[in-house]
């Protein structure tokens, strides 16, 4: 969950509104008090993300709000604000439950870091908060009955009890991901740590110190000694997504921990040795990116001990409905709607449909649905972006010989790409900044879909 709406209680007049202008002008939602009474009736009226408190206030102690803040299960985070003089009591402060502290004077540049760590560590809590909820309900992720799924979840059954090396791969959308958790989940390491890396979704320039760490003052913006994903997995699961994605320097690295177990920090010279089991998934046959000189052959083979193909839904037969069903089940859930079904016309349509952007494409479909859907009334092909069948199995369309054809999300996402780059005159990087990607996931996707740039 975003951060939305922010409260500044302080009692400064000129440091109250300047932070309160500048956190308006990033577009935040911000009501300000300059006294612990106005600050009460201000929580009372509204619910709030987060909330900028000064230790001293004219009408009593900062802590006494904080702590009224912390006795609410769900209220919003809190990070104090102090002087010189006060940095212990901001310390103790924490030790109650603020999130954090800021020292006046302050620059905004401080505090744009501070609400992006908290907005950071509210999602993930809120994220695995729901995540744990959701698993314990499930005896697997792995939903389906036919032939493929039977052979899939064998070997992952046969696997799961080892610490053997495991390579994932499958298009977009088949689940890799949801292999991968089956896996530690059943594995004689699922009490110990599970750290995910999207290889896709970390710069090249960072992604170095997001596998191994780094040393205070290593590199520009480096303030202190960071961890790296895999010393925080030492004696537990790694999942690598999207393996392919790495540089050619990376992989030098990659296969010395997968040989030796053994890496240094960025900027470092001590050597941090560490037991991990490695899962790692790709989209991309590896084996003609090791011809084309685009992966490492040795870490090919270091990587591929275990080989795992997750199929596409197409092949998947009699579970398409069944995924259906469970999806519908678990969105009207979760958006409140009851007595919620398809009709049979929508379930011929749903068997039929070749689903390329597979069990992803089928489940934000379904969840698309439930929210367009009426309560009590079943649900057509047209709210899933389907044709309707005629009684003799073929779409409307087909019928009536119009001969139209359903975009994919594959050709949907290739034409908004290519209309972006156009209107940003070719530029990568800007083009990438309004799609929401890095300039490197977005390179890929040009080459993917062999798009003209």
């Amino acid at each position: 969950m975003a951060i939305e709406k922010i409260v500044v209680v302080d009692d400064e007049l000129m440091i109250r509104k300047a932070l309160e202008t500048q956190l308006r002008n990033k577009r935040y939602s911000v009501a300000s008090a300059g006294n612990l009474k106005s600050a009460r009736k201000i929580l009372a009226r509204d619910s709030f993300d987060l909330v900028f408190l000064d230790l001293r206030l004219p009408d009593g102690e900062g802590t006494d709000l904080l702590e009224e803040i912390m006795a609410k299960a769900d209220g919003p985070m809190v990070v104090m604000m102090t002087g010189y003089g006060s940095v212990e009591s901001a310390v103790s402060c924490m030790q109650m439950g603020a999130f954090d502290y800021v020292v006046k004077p302050f620059s905004f540049e401080q505090i744009e870091v501070v609400v992006d760590k908290v907005a950071s560590f509210d999602k993930m809590r809120r994220v695995t908060k729901y995540y744990v909820e959701e698993s314990d309900t499930r005896s697997s992720d792995i939903i389906g009955e036919s032939e493929p799924v039977k052979q899939l979840k064998i070997l992952v059954a046969k696997v799961a009890k080892t610490e053997a090396t495991v390579l994932i791969t499958g298009k977009n959308g088949t689940g890799k991901e949801l292999v991968a958790r089956e896996l530690y989940r059943n594995s004689l390491l699922a009490k110990q740590p599970y750290i995910r890396v999207n290889c896709a979704a970390i710069s090249e320039t960072l992604m170095e110190s997001e596998f191994f760490g780094h040393e205070k003052g290593s590199f520009t913006g480096a303030t202190e000694r960071r961890e790296g994903r895999f010393e925080l997995a030492d004696g537990g699961t790694i999942l690598l997504d999207e393996i392919s994605e790495i540089s050619s320097a990376l992989q030098a690295k990659l296969l010395r921990v997968l040989q030796e177990k053994e890496f240094e920090r960025v900027g470092g010279n001590k050597t941090i040795q560490v037991k991990v089991r490695v899962i790692a998934t790709t989209n991309r046959n590896l084996l003609e990116e090791v011809e084309k000189g685009k992966f490492r052959e040795d870490l090919y083979y270091r990587l591929n001990v275990f080989p795992i193909a997750v199929p596409p839904l197409r092949e998947r037969g009699k579970d398409i409905m069944l995924l259906a069903k469970t999806f519908l089940q678990r969105h009207a859930m979760k958006h409140g709607l009851d007595h919620v079904s398809f009709s049979k016309n929508c379930e011929r349509a749903i068997t039929v449909h070749s689903w390329p952007g597979n069990v992803r494409e089928l489940e934000n479909a379904v969840e698309r649905s439930v929210i367009l859907a009426d309560e009590n009334k079943q649900i057509e092909p047209d709210l899933l972006g389907l044709a309707p069948l005629t009684p003799r199995g073929k779409s409307n369309e087909e019928d009536e010989g119009a001969n139209l054809e359903i975009e994919s999300i594959e050709q949907v996402e290739k034409s908004h790409i290519e209309k972006i780059l156009k209107k940003c005159g070719g530029n990568r990087t800007h083009a990438a900044k309004k799609l929401g990607l890095n300039v490197r996931t977005l390179r890929n996707k040009i080459k993917d879909f062999e798009i003209e740039n």
